[in-house]
């Protein structure tokens, strides 16, 4: 399968303050602030859903298609995908705006002050999908993960008038879109990503229920934290798959990123449901383990072990065949 995903390419700057945000603050001056803060520290990690995702699936071995849009300054970040299977033959390049950033300070209360560039994530609206599916002779899914809303939206419409099956996967721009916006990224989608939080803020934003929303997509997949994931089709029983076993538990964010790379390499192997959101629930545990959503090592033979004992020697044995 020719999967491509659409999403946010951004970077984390993250500082740590070792003193209290609160300490520095004068009440009776706040309309006034004024401040600098001496970090100790600074750790860039790359991110953004979209790269997340493709990382991911480059790791288990596929070619995923990068789509979204960066700055100039995006080419060590693009060299390091490239190294990792990713292609980002369809990354727009802005030439006049930097590639989206976050930029955050934590005091040693684990308060946080953060500000987000959006940058030349806003050009990605300007993205043709036709243009994309071209160029890589045609695509099979393509993922509409959290981006400029503008830009779901246009990917969304032109999925529907070109027949090209979809994903809907709004997660952190939920918040700031209309219920007609989310109605719109949904319907028809083939597959519908969410978490439980998500799940009931679409529900709420749409006026849509559980099963009206059902009827609308084609499968709807919902991550359940340390109780694994759910996937409900119409007319089915649900799949209810558990997460294998933590060796360690560093850091949350990306994890559901990992969850999606790997449930769609799942699908690009041709497995079945079960099999694909197994083999995300795995690659998600590899990254709450690991400081940074690219940092993970996938090892073959270890990833393998930790597999079987999760799943089982049949489901084992049915990775492993395309792992290899």
């Amino acid at each position: 399968m020719r999967i491509a995903v659409t999403g946010s390419i951004a970077t984390d700057h993250l500082m740590t303050f070792p003193g209290r945000f609160a300490d520095q603050l004068v009440a009776d001056q706040l309309h006034t602030v004024s401040l600098s803060f001496l970090v100790d520290n600074l750790d860039v990690r790359r991110g953004g859903v979209g790269p997340n995702i493709c990382f991911g699936m480059g790791q288990l071995g596929g070619r995923p298609i990068l789509v979204g849009a960066a700055g100039s300054d995006f080419d060590e970040y693009r060299a390091w995908l490239d190294r990792h299977g990713v292609d980002t033959g369809s990354v727009r390049i802005s030439e006049v705006l930097h590639t989206a950033r976050f930029v955050c300070t934590t005091d040693a209360d684990h308060n946080q002050i953060g500000s987000f560039y959006t940058g030349a994530m806003s050009e990605a609206r300007q993205i043709e999908l036709k243009a994309v599916a071209d160029r890589v002779g045609g695509l099979d899914l393509v993922l509409i993960g959290a981006d400029d809303p503008e830009a779901m939206l246009r990917h969304t419409e032109e999925c529907k008038a070109r027949s090209i099956p979809f994903a809907a996967d709004f997660s952190q721009q939920i918040a700031r879109m209309s219920g007609d916006d989310i109605r719109t990224l949904l319907e028809g989608a083939t597959y519908l990503f969410s978490n439980e939080y998500e799940k009931g803020l679409i529900e709420n934003k749409t006026g849509w229920s559980d099963e009206e929303i059902l009827a609308k997509v084609d499968y709807r997949v919902t991550t359940l934290g340390s109780r694994g994931v759910r996937i409900e089709q119409v007319g089915a029983e649900p799949i209810v798959v558990g997460v294998p076993e933590e060796e360690a538990k560093v850091d949350p964010t990306g994890v559901g990123d990992a969850f999606r790379a790997g449930f769609l390499t799942g699908l690009s192997w041709g497995v079945g449901h079960e099999r694909a959101a197994q083999l995300g629930c795995m690659l998600a545990t590899l990254v709450i383990e690991t400081l940074g959503t690219q940092e993970y090592t996938l090892r073959r033979a270890h990833f393998m072990d930790r597999f079987t004992k999760a799943y089982g020697d049949e489901a084992a044995a049915e990775v492993r065949a395309h792992l290899q």
